[in-house]
């Protein structure tokens, strides 16, 4: 019976020293802090790990944009086997802090950051035979961009009684900027009632529009690195006035066309004055005055067979002009 129990004592004596000492293992440990780096300078993503390195010891860094699985990572440098590889794109601004990166220390250094530098960094540490409990660690980077200088635009109905949007956004900047408005000049500031603005957005909304609320806003985006502003000048029109002043010149254009017509008859009027008379035929005609072809003069006419002079016709026998010409009207 001792022969047969002490086997099974042996096995549960060395499952429990298994439990409890369960050999080499890689740990890695990195910041729970999100970090940030300002544009253009250096970030130094902290890792370090615990093993027992030996000839097969590797490391590995990655990154994945934000929003993108772990496993759509791309590498930026390993070492194995007593050498560094930097690879990818991030290869000629990647370097570790500590080469080789045997004594614990496993720091990535990242130079001249860019936007596109934001997303998530693994840090992965294997040591086989060792095996892992936590072997990956991962920081998240975000690479301070200051706001871009912002465009302004609005619309709406830029009226006396109608309301206007003002619209204010840059293009960069991280973290994202928020938008203040603010009228410029002595004017006073249209009241809270018919001002409603988001910071986040960067819209302004103006509500119940009256010519006061002619003037220049500025917008200013603002984040940790610095602010941009746009300046925009908002016009209010009165559309009564501009009926009457259409009606003005209406009636300025009817005065000029009746002063060009009346200066043209005038005008028409000199010239025809200005032309001769025409004589009508019977007007200037005497009754006795004699007919076509008959002189003035007696015509004498001898008879040379009897010589007798002959009486010239009296006037009663010859026709007037007047009587044997047509009136010519």
């Amino acid at each position: 019976m001792t022969r047969l129990l002490r086997p099974l004592l042996c096995g549960a004596l060395l499952g429990l020293i298994c439990m409890i000492d369960p050999g080499p293992a890689v740990e890695v440990l990195v910041p729970a802090e999100p970090l940030s780096t300002p544009l253009g300078k250096t970030a130094e993503l902290t890792c370090s790990y615990r093993t027992s390195v030996t000839d097969t010891f590797a490391l590995e860094w990655s990154f994945v944009q934000p929003g993108k699985p772990i496993a759509e990572s791309h590498p930026i440098l390993y070492f194995t086997s007593g050498h560094l590889y930097p690879t990818g794109s991030k290869a000629k601004r990647a370097s570790l802090l500590q080469n080789p990166p045997t004594g614990g220390v496993a720091t990535l250094k990242l130079t001249d950051v860019r936007p596109s530098d934001t997303g998530t960094y693994l840090c992965h540490v294997n040591n086989p035979p060792d095996f892992y409990t936590n072997g990956l660690g991962l920081i998240n980077l975000t690479v301070l961009v200051p706001p871009s200088s912002p465009l302004c635009s609005q619309t709406g109905q830029i009226s006396v009684g109608g309301s206007a949007a003002l619209r204010c956004s840059s293009s960069e900047g991280a973290p994202r900027p928020v938008y203040n408005w603010a009228r410029l000049g002595s004017s006073p500031t249209p009241s809270p009632g018919s001002m409603v603005q988001d910071e986040v957005s960067g819209q302004l909304i103006l509500t119940n529009l009256s010519l006061a609320s002619s003037g220049t806003y500025r917008c200013v985006a603002t984040n940790q690195l610095g602010s941009a502003s746009c300046e925009l000048i908002l016009s209010v029109t009165d559309p009564s006035k501009g009926r009457v002043a259409g009606a003005l010149i209406g009636v300025l254009l009817g005065v000029l066309f009746l002063a060009i017509a009346a200066f043209c008859l005038i005008r028409f009027q000199k010239e025809r004055r200005k032309r001769p008379k025409e004589t009508y035929g019977g007007s200037d005609l005497r009754e006795d005055a004699m007919a076509p072809g008959i002189s003035e003069q007696t015509s004498v006419r001898a008879d040379s067979s009897n010589g007798l002079l002959e009486r010239p016709p009296s006037a009663s026998t010859v026709m007037t002009t007047k009587s044997k010409l047509p009136m010519v009207v």
